[in-house]
């Protein structure tokens, strides 16, 4: 059986979608958690997918979010040790025309393109990063507004994504939604689309100005 769908733009997460940051960022909240006295398993369930300061303002609605999350921010910046592309994601994205793609991230736009960088991931030509939206994932509206951006309709664009939070954010602006499990494991959510470990296991194809997209499945 196989997998099919035809739309004009790809709209991509990055952390966990096309760069691997896992051990990064799970070794920057622990050691935050371990500062401020955050229960880390309970942490570790919301920080993947969401953005810095609505994951301080769900497990810690104590403490000053915005002044916190400048903190992990810079720890962040100043070490990316450890950050790797997703395999496949790099050769994936060089097949596309600019126009035809942009990434959706729930990191600030500084961190995502030195993560991009270093991890060696083409930069796209439009980013909605954390500071372009009001409302972070799973909400809409960064989606919507990456849609928005490429002058798409949602219902004409995939999204690709790792997390709960942003396979939920991108299932309400009304889109396919293509999972990577390499990072993050299997889909809970259950809405995905189709579910892939691996970009070799796309098949990219473009006719008549749209992106034609497979992938061949067990029954």
């Amino acid at each position: 059986m196989t997998w099919r769908v035809e739309c004009e733009a790809f709209l991509f997460d990055m952390d966990g979608t096309l760069v691997d940051s896992t051990p990064l960022i799970e070794r920057i909240w622990r050691g935050w958690a371990a500062r401020r006295d955050i229960d880390v398993d309970y942490l570790l369930q919301h920080i993947h997918g969401r953005r810095g300061v609505e994951t301080i303002r769900l497990v810690a609605p104590h403490l000053d979010a915005e002044s916190e999350v400048h903190e992990l921010l810079a720890e962040e910046m100043a070490d990316m040790t450890g950050v790797t592309a997703i395999p496949g994601a790099a050769d994936f994205v060089e097949r596309l025309h600019p126009a035809q793609w942009a990434i959706v991230t729930s990191a600030p736009r500084d961190i995502a393109l030195a993560k991009l960088r270093v991890a060696g991931v083409p930069q796209p030509q439009w980013i909605i990063a954390a500071d372009d939206v009001d409302v972070g994932k799973p909400h809409p509206e960064p989606y919507l507004k990456g849609a928005a951006l490429l002058g798409k309709h949602p219902a004409h664009c995939v999204a690709f994504e790792d997390a709960e939070s942003g396979i939920h954010s991108a299932h309400q602006a009304g889109m396919p939604v293509v999972v990577i499990t390499h990072a993050a494991g299997a889909d809970i959510t259950g809405l995905a689309s189709v579910q892939i470990g691996h970009y070799n296991e796309l098949q990219l194809s473009h006719a008549n100005g749209q992106l034609q997209l497979a992938r061949e499945r067990v029954a």
